[in-house]
């Protein structure tokens, strides 16, 4: 059977998965993604058919579903989000996605605190004077006694409220679904609405999902009902915020700062606004970038991929049929 392979830190990162995919006994097609729907409809024309998809953030459309047929058995994601496959075409044409649920929520929550902190002390900004030769100074803030606000409750978003507990901060957290027993364990808010959390909060960390109903959620208008001086960090999905409105808001000083690890296009495609705003941190979607972290994750991507083409039902899929 013919994989192709597109996520980069799977291929690049060293560990355990690559001797388990070779055992195998896969024919596997590389690439380098994330790549775009034509990318994808000119790999599967050239160097296809293919029988799974081992990918990160590459678009899996109906037209890429559609050209992959009748060959492909299923989509197994490197990854949790699946926003950029269309799940619903894929479930249509009765093609298993396959996910990997809790292997990357705590370097991810690491990394949203370290943007936190690297905001709230101008870290980037010293680094770059300090760098050229200089000793200019900026007077930062700290996180503890700062309300800290989670919109999205899940893995991660508990991660983070546990992390920032013990920076001494204040948790307030929405989410559709919510875990009373750990919220109260860990002294967690419940938000009644996503607005009570953007008003409330001096830092606000997103978690939730890519859907049309938050695509944009943080746009002029949001920001407007925002605290003067908040902090937004993005570890989610770039498409969750108004890029051009970010830039303003920070630009104007309405926002301290943004720290994101994710863009609504990747890779950045310059010139973007994000690049002259000295108060604005971008990392290239590397928050579950970690040796530790890509090994879980690819294991269980590989775990199953493996199993489904065999036939055992250890693996985890994101979709049903009827």
């Amino acid at each position: 059977m013919r994989v192709l392979l597109t996520t980069t830190s799977y291929q690049d990162t060293p560990g355990a998965h690559h001797e388990l995919l070779a055992s195998a006994n896969l024919e596997v097609v590389t690439a380098r993604g994330p790549l775009s729907e034509q990318q994808m409809l000119d790999l599967i024309n050239l160097d296809g058919p293919f029988d799974a998809f081992l990918n990160g953030d590459d678009e899996i459309t109906p037209q890429v579903i559609e050209a992959s047929l009748p060959t492909l058995k299923c989509i197994c994601k490197y990854g949790i989000g699946l926003d950029s496959i269309d799940v619903e075409c894929a479930t249509s044409k009765r093609i298993p996605v396959l996910f990997t649920p809790g292997v990357n929520h705590t370097t991810v929550a690491e990394h949203a605190i370290g943007l936190m902190i690297a905001l709230s002390k101008h870290f980037f900004v010293h680094m770059a004077v300090t760098t050229g030769g200089q000793w200019n100074r900026q007077t930062g803030h700290e996180l503890m006694g700062k309300t800290l606000g989670i919109l999205g409750f899940g893995r991660i978003g508990k991660e983070v409220a546990i992390r920032g507990n013990a920076f001494g901060m204040n948790c307030l957290a929405y989410d559709v679904y919510w875990d009373e027993p750990f919220a109260l364990k860990h002294r967690v808010k419940r938000a009644e609405t996503i607005e009570e959390v953007l008003s409330a909060c001096d830092v606000i960390s997103l978690h939730m999902p890519m859907t049309p109903k938050t695509e944009n959620l943080i746009n002029t208008q949001s920001i407007g009902t925002m605290k003067d001086g908040a902090i937004i960090i993005n570890t989610a999905r770039g498409g969750l915020v108004n890029e051009e409105d970010i830039a303003a808001a920070c630009t104007s000083g309405k926002l301290f700062g943004y720290g994101t690890d994710v863009l609504a296009h990747e890779p950045m495609k310059t010139p973007h606004p994000f690049q002259t705003v000295d108060n604005i941190i971008v990392t290239p979607h590397v928050g579950s970038r970690t040796f530790e972290s890509v090994e879980r994750q690819a294991l269980r991507a590989t775990h199953n991929l493996i199993n489904f083409l065999n036939g055992d039902d250890d693996y985890i899929q994101a979709n049903s049929f009827d």
